[in-house]
Parts: C-alpha cells; structure tokens; sequence
C-alpha cells in the first residue's frame, strides 16, 4: 500500500506535468493567432488548444489544492468556457468572412457563400480585397 508521503508526492508530480503541459498549449494557441494567416486559420489556434490547456492547468490546481471546494469552484470556469469558445469562434469566423479577411483557397467547402448569394447581401466585401 502507498503511504500518504508518496501518494502527496505523486499527485504533485501529476499536478506539476498537467500545468506544464496546459501552459505549452496556451503558449501554441498564443502563437497560433500570431502566426496563422487569416482569421479562420487563427480561429482554430483560438479555441482548441486554448480550451484544452485551461482544462489541464484547472485539473493541475485541483490536484495541487486536493481540495473538493476548489474543484467545485474551478468547475464553472471550464463549463463556461466549455460553452463560450465555440460560440465566439463562431460569430469571428462570420464576422471574418463577411469583411473578407480570409483565403478563399483555404477553404474546402464554401457552405456560406450560397445562403449569403440567396438572401441577395450586397453589402459584403468584394472577394477580391486584399487585407493585411
């Protein structure tokens, strides 16, 4: 059997590994909408790996704090952001095609464009605009 020692010490290298790791993934989603070209491209560098290392550093304190209270405090914030990230990625990545600030050849499968065409929107970017 593992002596309360070890097992504390064990659940502090756990704890050490998992916020190392959430803070490498938000460190790549940092420089994901650095690097990325285009505002769709950085919608992915915005959510995934975001979401994913702030589950990992919440799951680290948790382990660290060993306390029930502080996982049922941390909870929230992970369901909130569970439930907010792809909805804003979401409303950007509509606001990004709408003013044009992305590459069309990017794409595989344009599935706004013909819902766009129907309601007849004129008032959209040209696809032609160059954007910085």
């Amino acid at each position: 059997m593992i002596d309360a020692e070890l097992w504390g010490s064990i659940l502090d290298i756990t704890a050490a590994v998992l916020l190392v790791l959430g803070a490498f993934l938000s460190l790549a989603a940092a420089v994901g909408l650095i690097r990325f070209p285009d505002s769709l491209a950085r919608l992915h560098a915005a959510t995934k790996p975001q979401i994913l290392g702030l589950i990992l550093v919440v799951l680290a304190l948790a382990l660290s704090l060993r306390s029930g209270a502080a996982l049922l405090l941390l909870l929230p914030v992970v369901v909130f952001q569970m439930l907010t990230a792809p909805i804003s990625a979401h409303m950007v990545g509509r606001a990004g095609y709408r003013t044009g600030t992305f590459d069309p050849d990017g794409l595989v499968a344009d599935e706004l464009q013909p819902d766009i065409e129907e309601a007849g929107r004129s008032d959209l970017a040209p696809r032609d605009t160059e954007y910085p």
